[in-house]
């Protein structure tokens, strides 16, 4: 649901209007007076920034000494309604020269009146890219004289850039050497029992690409998740080859990807933004392939003395390796004195974060470390309490490899003159949330 706002309000810290607009009239014109009484004379501004009086909602955000209010009178998107905030005061700063207060606003009343009139329609927010509204409202604002931020250079061939939706990019690029650097990096968020049964396992994951192609290409990114790799089939009139393939789910895309051609084809195809951008995040659930397995034996000696033991095994393939893995395995507070053993890395006692902290600096695959310590603990007079055995921790970065299966089937470049691109993938594993219990 979009915001559908009423009225938007600046205020300056004392409750009086410096600029407001009216987008319906569902609303009163005193609804300012009910924020100042209700809200602002009660010192209740930063309790919540969501508050209902009568039967309007106000939602507010105070960008320095300037307080921003929309009045909803209808059930609205809050999260799409502060989001429209940051973005309009991000666009006032690029007109103002960085700066967004109480002065700049005075400076500038008719160009916030032409710009609240475009990047809002019926209280529906609209195009709010610096780059785009500087094409045709190219009226300059009153910059402050403690500003130092150069204003930026205009973006050629206005017509195009607004009406062929492609805010992202300019015309006119051009690389010696066209390239497209392709990332997937992926967190393997996991909870383990101390047997070895998965207790809640998953897979964030996110698409980066940076990209130095000339013109204005198209790309198309072909992955193995099935739906897409059924799609194609279904369109080519033949079976789907055989191979693993992957069910994404919580799929977001960058604004520069071709919804419709992805709801009809499954095909990721877009015109990319120029250098680095995040194209798409995805989260997967099923058939999850762990790096490591970690089984813990712990042993507690009567009151003052206690024994561990952890195996590290590394699933991935053979001639992949981890980098900078580190294995905290929790001990009580109580611990007097520690003497560990490891087959490989280096371990310590750290009473800070009361953990032994095991760490490995390249971890070879298919292959597997251990750990044995013998604690000894401090004997307390007093009713010692159950030591609640906190979860063993891990991290780690291994490339070239993925948790959830996830491959590029193709990466395809078209541009009109028909150059030449160089592809670059790479896969990277990381440890989100990798935990043990012990």
């Amino acid at each position: 649901m979009p915001v559908a706002a009423s009225a938007i309000y600046f205020l300056n810290l004392r409750g009086d209007v410096l600029i407001n607009r009216l987008y319906r009239d569902d609303v009163g014109g005193n609804m300012v007076d009910a924020f100042r009484l209700h809200i602002m004379q009660t010192k209740e501004l930063g309790t919540c920034p969501v508050r209902q009086i009568g039967g309007c909602s106000f939602f507010y955000m105070r960008i320095s000494n300037v307080y921003i209010v929309i009045v909803v009178s209808s059930n609205a998107n809050v999260a799409c309604a502060f989001k429209f905030v940051v973005e309009a005061v991000n666009l006032f700063k690029s007109y103002f020269g960085g700066a967004f207060d109480e002065d700049a606003i005075r400076n500038n009343f008719v160009l916030i009146y032409e710009l609240l009139d475009e990047i809002m329609d019926f209280g529906y927010p609209q195009n709010l890219s610096p780059e785009i509204l500087k094409l045709y409202i190219t009226q300059e604002g009153v910059r402050s004289p403690f500003s130092s931020k150069p204003t930026d250079k205009p973006v050629p061939n206005a017509t195009l850039q607004v009406t062929g939706a492609v805010g992202w990019r300019r015309e006119g690029l051009h690389y010696k050497k066209n390239e497209v650097f392709l990332d997937i990096v992926e967190s393997v968020n996991l909870l383990m029992s101390s047997k070895g049964s998965v207790l809640r396992c998953d897979v964030t994951g996110k698409v980066l690409m940076k990209c130095f192609l000339s013109g204005m290409p198209d790309l198309k990114l072909g992955l193995n998740d099935k739906i897409g790799l059924e799609k194609e089939s279904e369109i080519k009139s033949r079976p789907t080859k055989s191979g693993k393939t992957i069910e994404l789910d919580d799929v977001t895309f960058h604004q520069c990807v071709n919804l419709t051609r992805f709801n009809s084809e499954k095909t990721v195809s877009f015109v990319p933004p120029d250098g680095e951008f995040e194209l798409m995040k995805y989260r997967i659930t099923e058939g999850v392939n762990l790096p490591f397995r970690v089984l813990p034996t712990i042993k507690e000696m009567g009151r003052t003395r206690m024994e561990v033991n952890v195996k590290v095994k590394s699933v991935f393939g053979a001639k992949m390796f981890a980098l900078g893995v580190v294995v905290k395995v929790p001990v009580p507070k109580q611990t007097a004195k520690t003497s560990v053993q490891v087959t490989s890395g280096r371990a310590k006692y750290n009473a800070s974060m009361d953990c032994l902290m095991w760490k490995i600096r390249k971890f070879p695959g298919q292959t597997e470390a251990t750990l044995s310590a013998e604690v000894e603990l401090i004997s307390t007079i007093a009713e010692k309490k159950s030591w609640t055995r906190p979860p063993i921790q891990m991290e780690f970065q291994v490339p070239m490899f993925t948790a959830s299966g996830l491959r590029v089937r193709f990466l395809k470049v078209w541009e009109k003159s028909g150059y030449n691109t160089v592809e670059w993938v790479r896969y990277i594993t990381k440890a989100g949330s990798y935990e043990i219990r012990c």
